[in-house]
């Protein structure tokens, strides 16, 4: 049996191409064996109290890392059950399984629906727990309470991925209420605890509970659309690996000006050897990498630089289109430096300087080969024969879909009729790691991924928001996939 899997969250974005609006029976207005006109007014009457409950998700704090208070990531996971019994679902489970240290992990929020016989199972997920706030100063509102302003609303979570829940339950409540007793489709909630923390024991829940999953579409909560007004199918994320580079100089730190001028410090070595990393035109350095400008639509150099908030003056890195250089090409960032800090530096010749990598990989690399491509080319290139420790961290593969599956014509289809515009097929310069498991727990599952955000909901990031009027097409586009998906079957 085939299982598909739609996906809604954040990054940046970049579009292959745009592909028209599949075009099934919607003569005199239906979809499927449905009114299309009514299910886009049971969206439209719920609407504003999906927004009230989208508010009050908002003002939980749930926070998955270890080091913040668990009651409010409890308290989300207790809110969010609630709204799935009240949208009609009986059996309704908080779920958990322990990290690898033996700490509890994140509370998930699971509900089955069954299926009619001979009806397909679809699976909806997305996670209620949120990043933290970061610097309060930067936000203008308060981040845990949600406030509408010029057709966005405001907070943390309100778009990443809180957003997500409702549109599930309002799309699936929806079609409920339109379909009623002709609704045989199997429906299953899974939303995750801990997404923001890295969905530490997200392959042991899977594993725990592979059967409880298990279904023939899983729907996942977490990507962008194009922009505002232009839907998008996420067909490729880039995967990742990371990991430190350590450069040693000396046993212990030494007076600079006793010493100084016949060695160079690590931090200044280990600066030059980060320098190494990327060519005069900025572009990635490091052989045996994936590396690809095949995109056929792309992003304007102005509308990068406003949705990336470039600095004027900056030069842009690497060559080929924009939308490759965030798809289709490696992508390396130093994320973090070992080093003292101006206020406490003294006059003393460092022996170690540590630096944190992030290597985002395009689709097709084999995460294991260009991890060993990034030691080789640390290790040949040791500046003045310097002490170089290359540790592996974490690792995620890429991913690429097929467009050409029913599945994917369908969720294309559902998006150009919700939005009325053709959906955009984009690449996503971001990785989703936990992708991996499902594909290797369901070798047959096709991932399509869709989303609520859009360049400017700024996830992860101080005022962070979600456009409201695409939050509302979301919705309908996620109720028309489900109704076709009861009507026709995967067939």
């Amino acid at each position: 049996m085939a299982l598909f899997v739609v996906i809604l969250d954040t990054g940046i974005v970049s579009a292959m191409t745009s592909s028209p609006a599949v075009n099934p029976q919607t003569a005199n207005g239906h979809v499927g064996n449905i009114d299309a006109a009514a299910l886009r007014r049971a969206v439209a009457e719920s609407f504003d109290a999906t927004i009230t409950r989208l508010k009050d998700l908002v003002a939980i704090p749930g926070i998955a890392w270890p080091s913040f208070d668990p009651a409010p990531l409890n308290a989300s996971a207790d809110a969010v059950a609630a709204l799935v019994r009240a949208s009609g679902f009986d059996d309704v489970r908080t779920l958990r399984c322990d990290k690898e240290d033996g700490t509890p992990g994140g509370p998930a929020v699971v509900a089955r629906r069954p299926a009619a016989e001979g009806q397909p199972t679809v699976l909806l997920y997305a996670h209620h727990d949120v990043q933290p706030t970061g610097d309060l100063a930067l936000w203008e509102t308060e981040p845990f309470t949600a406030v509408e302003r010029e057709g966005r609303l405001y907070g943390r979570g309100a778009a990443d991925d809180k957003a997500g829940i409702l549109a599930h339950i309002a799309a699936y409540s929806a079609v409920a209420g339109v379909l009623g007793d002709d609704l045989g489709l199997g429906v299953t909630f899974f939303f995750e605890g801990e997404e923001e923390a890295g969905s530490p024991t997200f392959r042991s829940f899977l594993e725990s509970h592979q059967e409880l999953l298990r279904a023939d579409v899983i729907v996942v909560a977490d990507s962008s659309n194009w922009k505002v007004g232009v839907p998008a199918l996420t067909t490729s994320l880039r995967g990742l690996v990371d990991g430190t580079i350590e450069v040693r100089v000396l046993d212990h730190a030494v007076h600079s000006g006793m010493f100084g001028g016949p060695v160079l410090d690590a931090p200044t070595l280990l600066a030059r050897l980060i320098a190494t990393l990327h060519d005069a035109d900025g572009s990635v350095a490091v052989a045996g990498l994936v590396s690809r400008d095949n995109v056929t639509v792309d992003l304007t150099e102005a509308e990068y630089r406003a949705d990336a908030s470039v600095l004027d003056g900056v030069r842009l890195a690497g060559t080929g289109s924009i939308a490759s250089r965030m798809w289709t090409k490696p992508a390396l960032s130093i994320i973090g430096f070992d080093a003292p800090a101006v206020d406490v530096a003294s006059n003393t010749l460092l022996p170690r300087a540590r630096a944190k990598f992030s290597l985002r990989l395009a689709p097709g690399q084999d995460p294991a080969e260009a991890m060993d491509a990034v030691r080789k080319h640390v290790e040949a290139n040791a500046p003045f024969g310097a002490h170089v420790v290359f540790t592996p961290g974490e690792s995620g593969n890429s991913f690429l879909t097929d467009t050409s599956s029913k599945a994917a014509r369908v969720a294309l289809w559902a998006l150009g009729e919700a939005w009325g515009v053709p959906a955009v097929e984009m690449g996503i310069g971001g990785s989703i790691p936990f992708i991996a498991d499902l594909t290797e727990l369901y070798p047959d599952v096709q991932i399509l991924v869709t989303g609520v955000e859009d360049p400017d909901s700024r996830a992860h990031s101080a005022n962070e928001s979600l456009h409201l009027e695409d939050f509302r097409n979301a919705i309908t586009a996620e109720a028309f996939l489900l109704a076709r998906l009861n009507a026709e079957g995967l067939a």
